[in-house]
């Protein structure tokens, strides 16, 4: 906690990585893959995400532990390898950080369980909250400075995995994804997460929004988290671009350049710790730290202002009010 917040009292901002599963299937991860395993059988691919990131300017950084809780890694028969999927993530993660020039924190990722929760789902909170409580010893035990729960769609499942952080004491961030006309899959908005982190109990160092579709629309939710007046730094993960399908793969149109004003845009509506998501690469990331290092943090940008920069909203509002923005057709998400 002490490390993060004196990054951001230095600079006023950090920037996070990019894109883990992007990167790694680059280097030949073949769809279906668990890239968790990499962690054990290809440990040189995954300290060469983590060094592309570093070197790219990342001041943090995520480790290859995404869908590193048994509930996932039983879709590949690993389910009995929780605990040493992700030490081994958070391992190679600490050596490369620690070989860096300046100071980088790691943070392990932990990605949502896959499961709906009750009252939707069969899943209890308290059975997700044992789920997360696994991978959490692991990454801890493997070196990681604080957590970092990302893409979640429930209250219920942010509760179960804040509750897990909570049992190790442990310093972490929180993320979720907002992807269905300015919501979560399941509903929350951005007033509602807000709502939801003052009422924990271990409230997160940061928390904000990743992934759901292009940056345009995360930037709205991120105006939507600064309205909503919280009290922690926001976080925007934002994916590079829109994805396409380009011969059966899929691919984001999102350039450096891009990127580099989705950066400054993320600022100026509040965010902090601002890094990148699906389809974003090293080239991404360090143009991103150059226009932040060059620039000003400026006034909130008009919603019209990030259409014309990055591309048009996928919905006419971000569900919580009758504010309409500039819109473009539906795509359907990528799984």
């Amino acid at each position: 906690m002490e490390r993060l917040n004196a990054l951001l009292e230095a600079q006023g901002w950090l920037l996070a990585d990019g894109a883990t599963g992007t990167n790694l299937f680059d280097m030949g991860l073949e769809a279906g893959e668990a890239p968790e395993l990499w962690n054990i059988d290809a440990p040189d691919k995954v300290r060469a995400v983590y060094d592309g990131a570093i070197n790219a300017g990342s001041d943090l950084f995520l480790t290859n532990s995404f869908g590193g809780s048994a509930a996932r890694l039983k879709l590949h028969q690993a389910e009995g390898r929780v605990k040493a999927l992700n030490a081994a993530a958070a391992r190679i993660a600490r050596a490369a950080a620690d070989a860096a020039p300046r100071p980088v924190l790691v943070a392990g990722s932990v990605g949502p369980t896959g499961e709906l929760l009750a009252p939707v789902g069969t899943m209890s909170e308290e059975e997700a909250t044992a789920l997360f409580s696994d991978q959490i010893e692991g990454l801890l035990e493997g070196g990681a400075d604080l957590l970092w729960v990302e893409t979640i769609s429930s209250a219920e499942e942010f509760r179960a995995a804040a509750r897990a952080v909570e049992q190790h004491a442990a310093p972490w961030c929180g993320t979720m994804s907002f992807d269905t006309a300015g919501r979560t899959m399941m509903g929350v908005t951005a007033p509602d997460l807000v709502a939801l982190v003052d009422a924990l109990p271990h409230p997160p160092l940061a928390f904000g929004a990743n992934c759901g579709t292009g940056a345009s629309d995360l930037l709205r939710t991120i105006l939507g988290l600064s309205r909503a007046g919280p009290s922690l730094p926001l976080v925007a993960k934002g994916n590079a671009g829109i994805p396409k399908f380009v011969d059966g793969c899929v691919h984001y149109d999102g350039t450096p350049a891009l990127m580099g004003d989705y950066a400054v845009l993320a600022r100026d509506c509040g965010a902090r710790i601002i890094g990148g998501c699906c389809g974003t690469r090293p080239p991404h990331l360090a143009e991103m730290r150059a226009r932040l290092e060059a620039s000003e943090p400026g006034s909130p940008p008009a919603l019209q202002t990030i259409a014309d920069r990055l591309g048009a909203f996928s919905s006419e509002s971000d569900g919580t009010g009758p504010e309409q923005a500039p819109s473009r057709p539906r795509r359907r998400r990528r799984g």
